[in-house]
């Protein structure tokens, strides 16, 4: 367990993070991407960061302004780190680390996702849970929201019923997707 990741905006700028060994966190500049496109959305909002493993992507939503995030992740090593990074930026307040496999825990955990305003995804690559993950997140959301995935680049997203892709861009061998659940959809 080393720091060499950041953040990269907000309060905890430059802050360092440790990661868990065997853990492929977000790259720098994909984050600042992702973050500089969701813009004035991340302020005030619940953040799910679900495969959350150190916690970088949940963990820049709350240094940009986003009200608190629960972090979800099925190994508990990462979750020890993601706690301390944490403490560290003192944050324990604001965040929430969960165990649980996905896409079994958003199922359980129904009511907190149904009021997430941004869901972050950054799985393994090539994880087969991601499209049922990404399925009951399509059922499970009720308030107009956004839903950024870091994927594979050769990686193609399932179709979904009510959340929309608005947005797709590649970083080398990376692809980020966001999608949205707009307010006309919201019920439906």
């Amino acid at each position: 367990m080393a720091p060499g990741l950041r953040v990269h905006g907000g309060e905890a700028r430059g802050r360092r993070l440790l990661t868990p060994p065997g853990i492929r966190p977000s790259q720098g500049l994909i984050k600042e991407a992702i973050f500089n496109s969701l813009g004035t959305r991340v302020v005030g909002a619940k953040v799910l960061d679900l495969f959350a493993g150190s916690g970088a992507l949940g963990i820049e939503a709350l240094s940009r302004g986003a009200a608190q995030a629960t972090f979800v992740d099925n190994d508990q090593r990462a979750l020890q780190v993601l706690r301390q990074n944490l403490a560290r930026l003192g944050l324990e307040g604001h965040g929430a680390a969960r165990q649980g496999r996905l896409p079994g825990w958003l199922e359980v955990n129904a009511e907190l996702v149904g009021e997430a305003a941004l869901i972050l995804l950054d799985p393994p690559y090539n994880d087969p849970a991601l499209a049922g993950v990404l399925t009951s997140l399509d059922g499970l959301i009720r308030a107009p929201a956004s839903v950024v995935v870091e994927h594979s680049g050769q990686l193609d997203l399932p179709r979904l019923a009510r959340l929309r892709q608005i947005r797709s861009k590649r970083y080398g061998d990376t692809g980020v997707t966001f999608l949205e659940l707009p307010a006309a959809a919201v019920g439906s």
